[in-house]
């Protein structure tokens, strides 16, 4: 027996934010970031059409850009003391991740984080509070999925939380937050979108439920990434819609070492001599994806997937691995014209640092939540080879 999970409502399209007035409750806490959902003013129509509904508003703002476990506490004991019968989470990944912790510690304060870290080991939620999450760039799509990315920044690991439980009640997808990405992030959020629909399409929990979402975001992410990237207001709108697909299939068919690669090293690898620059986790699932299509690609029913992949895009090849191979160039052509390093090396990550944690982020990303569900299993060992052709740009012959 299998699950198949989704939001209660989804609201897509031009003034989808609307239907924040049809919210029933009396107070709703707002969740927010580091400050553009305020300076374009989403913050303020938010809180607009929240009071229209009725509700009494509070606001926690300054979500940092990878959320730490201290944010969430602090978070989470603000809801108490308001206590919530909404949750509103507004911008990219980070605030809506961090809204999704806060809402377990706002419910049970005695529950642990070690504890939640365990996948799918969550409590009941709902019984004092409902979420919804309003998406503003065209990636994580965290507003329909039931994970959450929190940082442990003593440790220098992130943890991807997952259950069920914490897939928001209402996702809004309103294309106009979208236009407010500057080119970078579009490019990082739109490779974030591309790793989730390939890796839940070959994933072992992949089902005909979220192949049919999985190639769809496929289809439209080959279509218009390149021009949402240059700032196409058509292509920005359909790569927002591209995006939640992809994340209703990984949702229910998990993912793969990519995003165990990129969780174990988002918080751990920075950019140069830059400790406070690093590496996102768009740009780490970029530089990884054409590294594990090869590992994996060993695997008979992966290489099988990734074909057929190839040939939905239109994509030449005679063989099922010139087809594979000609995947592989695709996503690299994407990193390419949007200027995303091919390899850590070329990131910035410095080769000496590199050298001394690679063992350790292997052993970490092995016991990641994503691994279990790649379709090729790994070691520690060869964890840290691929690691390594990944830093260097080797090619993936093992």
């Amino acid at each position: 027996m299998a699950r198949f999970t989704l939001p209660r409502d989804i609201y897509f399209g031009e003034n989808a934010m609307e239907n924040l007035k049809n919210l029933q409750g009396k107070k709703a806490t707002v969740v927010v970031g580091g400050g553009s959902m305020k300076k374009y003013g989403f913050l303020d129509k938010a809180v607009t059409y929240l009071k229209e509904a009725g509700m009494e508003v509070d606001l926690i703002e300054g979500v940092e850009p990878d959320p730490s476990v201290e944010t969430v506490m602090k978070g989470a004991e603000k809801m108490r003391q308001f206590g919530p019968d909404w949750i509103v989470a507004i911008g990219g990944g980070s605030p809506i991740d961090a809204a999704k912790a806060m809402w377990a510690f706002y419910e049970y304060p005695e529950v642990t984080f070690e504890s939640l870290c365990i996948p799918f080991n969550f409590p009941m939620l709902r019984t004092k509070a409902k979420f919804c999450a309003i998406s503003s760039t065209s990636g994580t799509a965290t507003e329909v999925t039931a994970f959450s990315v929190i940082t442990d920044y003593q440790k220098g690991i992130k943890y991807p939380l997952a259950d069920f439980n914490i897939t928001p009640d209402v996702a809004i997808v309103d294309p106009e937050l979208a236009m407010t990405m500057p080119k970078k992030l579009a490019a990082h959020t739109g490779m974030d979108a591309l790793t989730h629909a390939i890796e839940a399409y070959v994933s072992t929990a992949a089902s005909s439920y979220t192949d049919a979402l999985a190639m769809k975001a496929i289809e439209m992410v080959a279509a218009y990434l390149p021009a949402s990237y240059r700032g196409n207001k058509e292509a920005r709108a359909q790569m927002h819609d591209a995006q939640c697909l992809a994340g209703m299939a990984f949702s229910n068919a998990l993912l793969g070492i990519v995003h165990s690669m990129a969780h174990k090293t988002g918080a751990v690898f920075h950019e140069g001599a830059m400790a406070n620059q690093h590496l996102p986790h768009g740009c780490a699932n970029a530089i990884y994806l054409p590294y594990v299509i090869s590992y994996n690609a060993h695997d008979p029913r992966a290489a099988k997937r990734y074909a057929e992949i190839a040939r939905m895009l239109g994509l030449t090849g005679g063989s099922e691995k010139a087809l594979v191979e000609s995947l592989r160039k695709l996503i690299a052509d994407y990193n390419t014209q949007m200027e995303i390093p091919h390899t850590l090396q070329e990131f910035g990550v410095d080769e000496k640092e590199f050298l001394e944690k690679v063992d350790a982020i292997a052993a970490n990303a092995v016991a990641d939540a994503c691994t279990g569900s790649n379709p090729r299993e790994i070691t520690p060992a060869v964890m840290a080879q691929l690691l390594t052709c990944a830093y260097y740009g080797r090619e993936v012959d093992f």
